[in-house]
């Protein structure tokens, strides 16, 4: 998310150096709708993995903070903005607005909440056609069969009705059926008249999913592009035809800067074992392999080995060839029987000198680890506290380094 708001505010920058007759300003759209509190529940600092132990679903944006007490005073020091930010407010909505505005202010970031009545009547027309007619089903089913045939893969799929019921403590599927409408995991039920009285008074108890969510983000409020990470461009690409379908300007869509952030610690364990900030981005096999191979003393393969029986047996096939022509397949297996006890045995040589680095492996491996979480993206796994309890002058440092159009992987190495 902080990666997403820096490349967002750092392009309004440099839109409105290029075009200063226009201004462009950068929205942080909150997901407070969003029902997957599991998501949210836990973060990890400096090794350690907090959870928040909370009863109830439903919107997470409407959610007590308060709960969060305990986990503040858990953490190895304190974090004045936090504990401001979510013990000083009623809703995790409020909260989270409140710090955003703490560290992002400055730059001009306006929040918006769609967990909002009067935004809500705004998509009143989507909603009741989606409701009574459905097309978004349709519109994206297409889209997505053209895009899959052209061989890509396709995030999200369509359901037949694509919005959810939002009521206190719950966020549950609207699905249509012969009666009328149902509410997944409740008793709710509505026939259609009911329903159409539901929405016209409570436009505020209906809330879009994946598929509808970005109509709501750009009718209300359109945007000249959207700011997205890796998992979310190829989605968009999905939704087309729907705002196609509603005369919906769409954005272009422009991915997030993508950050490999190395503490001092971790930027002197890898410069101890010799490696490149290149070298921690291949996979852990190559990586080992040419490490051991790097520090090794003594010669690990057997090339010139290799070559040698390869020499010996072009004189051995061309003696039996100039008697027997027929024993070319004999020879031929031999060779090739040699050769592979030569490579399981060259496989051997270096699994016995890993070993005897085990300790710098270790090592490696260990740093790998801490880059790569879980071999993934960072940002989906360390809290961004990891690095801004560190240096508060974090998030600065990345407004001044990134470039918003700049599509290539960023390595940020402190000192």
């Amino acid at each position: 998310m902080i990666y997403k708001i820096v490349t967002t505010i750092n392009l309004a920058k440099e839109l409105r150096a290029k075009y200063p007759e226009y201004d462009f300003v950068p929205v942080y759209w909150m997901a407070t709708e969003d029902h997957d509190f599991d998501e949210i529940a836990s973060f990890h600092l400096f090794g350690k993995t907090y959870t928040w132990r909370q009863e109830g679903r439903g919107a997470v944006g409407r959610m007590d903070p308060g709960g969060l007490r305990d986990i503040l005073s858990e953490l190895p020091e304190q974090v004045p903005l936090f504990e401001e930010a979510y013990l000083g407010h009623a809703k995790r909505s409020d909260a989270v607005r409140c710090y955003m505005n703490r560290l992002f202010g400055k730059e001009g970031l306006v929040c918006i909440d769609p967990d909002d009545p009067d935004l809500k009547k705004e998509f009143l027309p989507v909603l009741q056609e989606e409701l009574f007619k459905r097309p978004s089903f349709g519109l994206v089913s297409a889209a997505t069969s053209a895009i899959q045939a052209l061989g890509y893969h396709c995030p999200v799929s369509p359901r037949e009705l694509n919005l959810f019921y939002l009521g206190e403590g719950f966020r549950e599927r609207i699905v249509a059926d012969e009666a009328g409408f149902h509410v997944l995991n409740t008793g709710l039920r509505f026939t259609e008249e009911e329903m159409r009285a539901e929405l016209s008074a409570h436009p505020e108890h209906f809330s879009p999913n994946v598929v509808l969510r970005p109509l709501y983000e750009e009718l209300v409020l359109p945007n000249l592009a959207y700011v997205g990470g890796p998992s979310e461009i190829p989605y968009w690409m999905q939704l087309k035809g729907v705002f196609d379908h509603y005369r919906v300007p769409f954005p272009m869509l422009v991915p997030r800067n993508v950050v490999r952030c190395i503490n001092p610690a971790n930027r002197r364990r890898l410069e101890k074992l010799g490696l490149s900030f290149r070298d921690i981005f291949k996979n852990e096999v190559t990586l080992r392999k040419e490490f051991v191979a790097r520090i090794s003393e003594k010669t690990l393969d057997l090339t010139e080995e290799k070559e040698a029986l390869e020499s010996a047996f072009s004189g051995v096939l061309a003696k039996a060839l100039a008697i027997d022509k027929s024993l070319e397949g004999a020879v031929n297996a031999e060779r090739t029987k040699l050769l592979n006890s030569i490579g399981h045995l060259e496989k051997r040589i270096k699994k016995a000198e890993e070993k005897n680095h085990e300790t710098e492996v270790a090592q490696l491996l260990s740093l790998k680890g801490k880059l790569f979480p879980g071999g993934g993206a960072q940002e989906r796994h360390d809290n961004f506290l990891n690095f801004y309890l560190n240096d508060p002058r974090f998030i600065d440092k990345l407004l001044a380094l990134l470039r918003p159009l700049d599509f290539t992987f960023h390595v940020v190495a402190e000192d």
